[in-house]
């Protein structure tokens, strides 16, 4: 049995191959548009494991090799924390760390997403791309106005846009509204576009997906941007031992630093999905300020921590309810909280 370590780039691939006494077998480097060579040289290992780490691009080259592997493990990055803090680094020292924890069975394993977990999360974060870039233009367009004491609540409505048009504005001015409002109605039809997507692609959901989307709707104030985002970044909610391994997938719980026996509490880790983060936050601000329950927790923070700190932690409750609630397959009931 051959153990491979690939250490993975956008252009090159740098390959390290050991036996079971992690002795170095062979050594290679190819260019990531070579496919064909890359499978020619995996093909003549005879059989092989093989650990890539979990990078951006991963994904061609686990589908390439994942026929003619007997294992494919994906290394979670932050964790091969010998390759980040490494003082001799290079591609073929990563290669062969890699290759060799391989051997020892060692690898710190990252989650792989099924097909259509990916595809799922492709169509949300486009359509998160989309709402900010709208959300981008609009600031543009009020601020230009703004200069003329000339904006207005309903300036994205029929009537407002009319009044954009005949606003008395400088030339050069005049252009970049032009050039803005047009690309306003751009992302608003591609928006639109997005959003049919998504629900036409929540149609053909399995029924286990499908029943994790009719429990998070039985949350008040958690609408479908919501739950695509929720069901899109968590994945396979079976794969988290406990609700506190989700709030740290979700960068959501404080960093510790540990000195001489103290423990100083830092602030929340961000790791992970900032997506999922941000719109954890909101869907706690729409309990907070619709709900007397969330309410009560929220102010009983905000006495102690802030507001900042409040809501964070209202979000990370939040995101406990929903795990509790997909893990146990019930519904929303204001007692949980």
């Amino acid at each position: 049995m051959n153990f491979v370590g690939i250490d993975l780039h956008k252009k090159t691939i740098s390959i390290c191959v050991v036996d079971k006494e992690r002795t170095v077998v062979d050594r290679k480097r190819f260019y990531c548009s070579e496919p064909e060579r890359i499978a020619g040289f995996f093909k003549g290992l005879g059989s092989f494991q093989a650990a890539v780490e979990a990078t951006a691009s991963y994904e061609w080259l686990v589908s390439l090799i994942e026929p003619l592997a007997d294992r494919i493990v994906l290394a979670h990055p932050k964790k091969m924390r010998i390759i980040a803090e490494s003082t001799r680094k290079s591609d073929q020292l990563d290669a062969q760390v890699l290759a060799e924890f391989l051997a020892l069975d060692m690898i710190p394993e990252a989650y792989r997403p099924s097909k259509r977990q990916r595809a799922h999360r492709i169509l949300v974060r486009h359509r998160s791309y989309l709402s900010r870039r709208l959300t981008s233009v609009r600031n543009k367009i009020r601020r230009i106005l703004s200069n003329y004491n000339a904006d207005r609540e309903d300036l994205f409505t029929e009537m407002g846009l009319v009044y954009l048009s005949k606003t008395a504005v400088l030339e050069a001015d005049r252009f970049v509204l032009d050039q803005l409002t047009l690309e306003w109605q751009t992302y608003t039809q591609q928006l639109a576009e997005a959003d049919k997507r998504l629900e036409a692609f929540a149609k053909e959901a399995p029924v286990k997906e499908a029943e994790a989307r009719a429990i998070l709707d039985t949350i008040s104030g958690v609408g479908p941007v919501t739950i695509d985002v929720v069901v899109s970044e968590l994945g396979d909610i079976g794969r988290f031992r406990s609700q506190k391994k989700a709030c740290a997938y979700a960068g959501l719980v404080p960093g510790q630093r540990e000195s001489a026996g103290r423990t100083r509490e830092l602030s929340i880790t961000k790791e992970g999905s900032r997506l999922l983060r941000w719109v954890l936050v909101q869907a706690a601000w729409r309990l907070v300020n619709t709900t007397a329950r969330w309410r009560r927790i929220f102010e009983g923070i905000l006495k102690r921590r802030g507001k900042k700190k409040a809501i964070v932690a209202v979000a990370r409750r939040l995101l406990c309810v929903m795990v509790s609630m997909l893990q146990s397959g019930q519904s929303y009931r204001a007692a949980m909280v």
